[in-house]
Parts: structure tokens; C-alpha cells; sequence
């Protein structure tokens, strides 16, 4: 049996963004408190995703959006990797966030320094394993914006990032227009 290059190098995306997942997840986290929650998307999921940063490019001038719905779409898979809206709960200790106390961001609607700090620690590893593995990626607020926007992961997310993957004989996210 012969297997297509462009079959064989789809599957080996996937298997190096569910790669990118188990980072995620094993990465570090402060007080040891998992917030992180993780996706790969393809197909109609990933056309949402895409479509909603147009949207969001359309509505708002914010042309960078509809720029990177491109290499979504151009793009195997979408990793999505989201922290949830939990405060370490280091109080009046921390004040990382700028506020008094855990209470006191909460009541303001402010994000918990260390989820943000998990979240990027937790997409860098993703990104890391892509990297060591050759498979093309960029991290992007865009996407994860419009993955929260379409609601991928339900309500108690703060933030969200994404990282569409590929391989192909051009890095698709870095030899753009």
C-alpha cells in the first residue's frame, strides 16, 4: 500500500497537536491548581473559529484578525488552549494583579496573574513540543478570541489562546502577506 505525503503529514499534525494538549496540561501551574483546559479543532469547528475572527476583524477594524483567519483556515488543526476564571487565592500576599486582594480583582472583573502566567506557560510548552517536532505553528490571541466569542468552551473562561498547526513546504504563518 502506498500512503500520500499529504496524507501521512496530516496525521503526523495530529498526533503532534495532541502532543502540544499533554504539554499543556503537564505544564507547570502555580500552587499546583489545573485551570488549563484544552481543544483541537478541525473541520466545521475550525471554519467557526475563522469565521468568527472575521467578524471580529469586520466589526471592530482590527484587520490583524482577518489576516490570521487565513492561516486558520489554511491550517490542519486548531489547538485551543483556555484557563479558567479562578483566582490562586494568594490574596493579600500576591497583589500581582494590582489590586489589594483576590476579593477585590474579582469584584473589578480583573484576571488572576497567575492563570494568565499558567495559561502562556501552558502555550509555550504546546508550542515548544510543535517546534521540536518540525510542525509549523504561531500562538495567537486571535484565534482564541473568537474560539471564547463562539463559545468553545462555555462561560467561566478568562482567556484564551490559539495555535494552528501545519506542515507544509512554507511556514504559512511566518511567509505571509
Amino acid at each position: 500500500m502506498l500512503y500520500s505525503s499529504e496524507m501521512i503529514e496530516k496525521e503526523a499534525v495530529f498526533e503532534v497537536a495532541k502532543l502540544m494538549v499533554a504539554a499543556a496540561r503537564t505544564a507547570p501551574k502555580a500552587k499546583g491548581i489545573d485551570n488549563i483546559l484544552t481543544l483541537i479543532a478541525d473541520g466545521a469547528e475550525k471554519d467557526a473559529v475563522a469565521a468568527e475572527m472575521r467578524n471580529i476583524g469586520e466589526s471592530s477594524g482590527a484587520t490583524t484578525f482577518i489576516r490570521d483567519a487565513g492561516n486558520v483556515d489554511a491550517s490542519d488543526y486548531l489547538v485551543l488552549i483556555a484557563v479558567k476564571d479562578n483566582p490562586a487565592g494568594l490574596s493579600a500576599i500576591c497583589k500581582a494583579c494590582g489590586f489589594e486582594s483576590c476579593a477585590a480583582a474579582t469584584a473589578a472583573g480583573a484576571a488572576c496573574a497567575f492563570n494568565i502566567s499558567d495559561l502562556g506557560t501552558a502555550a509555550c510548552s504546546a508550542c515548544a513540543v510543535a517546534s521540536h517536532h518540525w510542525i509549523d505553528n504561531r500562538l495567537m490571541f486571535t484565534a482564541g478570541k473568537a474560539a471564547m466569542d463562539a463559545g468553545l468552551f462555555g462561560t467561566d473562561i478568562r482567556m484564551c489562546y490559539g495555535i494552528p498547526v501545519s506542515a507544509k513546504g512554507k511556514s504559512i504563518y511566518f511567509d505571509r502577506k
